[in-house]
This record gives structure tokens, sequence and C-alpha cells, in this order.
């Protein structure tokens, strides 16, 4: 099974949008839906993440609490309790992961600097891809090819 960082570099985009703490929710929103993405780390002017903020971070602490996505920071509505993987990690660890904590979005760090991001796609897509692969294999080794 392919490691993470094997993913990250094989997204045709390596560069990862971050957004500040206190740009407003609405900007957030914004860059999202530009870069079709559906989650945003949270990063301080130095660069260090703090969290990360999502679709479902809006909806369920902006839109259900009543917040104004103009005037709300980010940092209101992020989640702060960060999980993160490392490019060595396996496909199959980041797969347990999502399922047991809820998550879509796993940002990637290395030596502390965000590398990348996988999401829920990334790690369906890459084990179907896998699946694949291994019946064709099978099919062949039946054949006798």
């Amino acid at each position: 099974m392919k490691t993470v960082g094997q993913i990250v570099n094989a997204k045709s985009s390596t560069n990862v949008h971050t957004i500040a703490p206190t740009d407003s929710v609405l900007t957030a929103l914004q860059v999202m839906a530009e870069k079709n993405i559906g989650a945003l780390p949270v990063a301080e002017a130095d660069g260090h993440l703090i969290g990360i903020v999502s679709e479902r971070d809006y909806a369920r602490k902006g839109v259900l609490l009543g917040r104004s996505s103009f005037a709300t920071p980010v940092s209101a509505i992020m989640s702060a309790n960060l999980v993160t993987v490392t490019p060595e990690h396996k496909l199959e660890e980041c797969m347990q992961l999502m399922t047991d904590r809820h998550l879509r979005h796993l940002p990637v760090l290395e030596d502390g600097k965000l590398v990348g991001m996988l999401s829920i796609g990334d790690v369906v897509k890459e084990t179907i891809a896998e699946k694949e692969s291994l019946i064709q294999h099978l099919e062949q080794y039946i054949r006798g090819e």
C-alpha cells in the first residue's frame, strides 16, 4: 500500500492553500469554492498550523448558530484539535484514522511544516486503484499469463 507522501506528490496541485485565523469565514468559503476544496488549514503568519476549517465546521458552528460569515473570524469555527499525518504514514493507517475519528481531511506535516492535505476522496481513489490492480494481476495469474 502506498504512503501519504506518494499520494501527495502525485496530486496535480502540490500547492497547499491556507487561511489566517483572523480572516472571515466568508473569505474561507470563497477560497474553498474557488479552489474546489472542502477544507483549509488555518495557519498563523509564521506558518504554524493551528487548526482546520471545513464546510462542515461552517454548517455546524456558523450557520446553525446564526453566526455571520462576514463578521465571524475563522478561529471561531475552526477545529483546533488537529489530527495530522506524515508522508511516511501508510494509506491504510490514514483510512483507519479517518474512520475512527470521523475526519474527511488530514493535514500532512513533514518536520512540522505543512506539505499537503489528504482527503477521504484521495484515500478512496487510491484504494480502488490498488484493488483494481490486484484483481487484474489475479485474473492474469488464473489465465496463466
